[in-house]
């Protein structure tokens, strides 16, 4: 059974090809599974379209799980099209995103933390002139929101939990014991993490998390799960055999997708 549950398309302004193209790429890739998570519009802001390049507009987001659920009946038989969407975790507005999500049959949905003391987790610039000290206060933050986004019941999986290596491969070595109090909250609230492949196209060029985490994820019974991150179809499943055989090596027996939001066990 092969699955890629993270894939992004046009809508969002930083993809590339429509949805049908990442699921004809799925096909060709020999998926069974494909799901389709694009990034969700800013519901944090009275404005239409508040993050253009970002993530799709309001108005959007009806047209697109309407596309979704007309190319699930289309493919059916030939690869079970899932919808998702990737969100982002705004304390602030949790009220809100949680009611939008509310009225959409969503298979799963994505939590993932882009945005951390106000500033992308992928700016290089956070880190010029911080001391060691606020290295690890920058490092504590981010972690602090990822342990929040899953006690908050809003998600099935934690998207790219250590992303902030992405363009600045030294955030792996800044010391503190927040990544494995956050492993051990995900486990204990039953969300699953996805080993990302993106990371490869940043500076880091590996995949997240890194396998110091999966290692740590599966002492803390931490469910996992695959996502590509594919923002070109071309992407969709890379590496997908190549971190089975590496969770494998470490010690996982399974992993998982989800299907109306619940848990489906995948053998490795």
């Amino acid at each position: 059974m092969k699955f890629d549950l993270h894939t992004h398309h046009d809508r969002c302004g930083h993809a590339q090809d429509s949805i049908r193209d990442y699921i004809e790429a799925a096909i060709a890739a020999g998926l069974q599974v494909i799901g389709i998570s694009d990034h969700s519009p800013y519901f944090g802001s009275p404005e239409d379209h508040a993050q253009p390049l970002i993530a799709m507009a309001k108005s959007e987001f009806p047209r697109y799980v309407a596309e979704v659920l007309q190319l699930k009946k289309e493919y059916e038989g030939k690869i079970d099209v899932l919808l998702g969407v990737e969100s982002d975790y705004f304390p602030e507005h949790v009220d809100i995103y949680r009611q939008e999500y509310a009225k959409y049959p969503f298979d799963y949905i994505i939590g993932s933390v882009h945005l951390s003391g106000g500033v992308s987790i992928f700016n290089r610039n956070r880190w010029k002139k911080l001391n060691a000290q606020q290295h690890i206060e920058h490092k504590e933050e981010y972690y602090r929101l990822i342990a929040e986004s899953a006690r908050s019941g809003m998600f099935q999986i934690l998207g790219h939990i250590d992303a902030m290596k992405g363009f600045y491969p030294a955030f792996s070595d800044i010391p503190t014991p927040a990544v494995n109090e956050t492993l051990k909250v995900i486990g204990e609230s039953g969300v699953a993490i996805e080993i990302n492949t993106s990371g490869k196209t940043k500076d880091v060029g590996g995949w997240y998390p890194s396998h110091a985490i999966l290692e740590q994820a599966l002492h803390y019974g931490v469910e996992v799960t695959f996502g590509s991150d594919a923002h070109i179809p071309s992407r969709v499943g890379d590496d997908w055999h190549e971190v089975s055989k590496t969770l494998k090596e470490i010690g996982f027996q399974h992993w998982v997708y989800f299907k109306n939001k619940q848990k489906q066990i995948v053998p490795l």
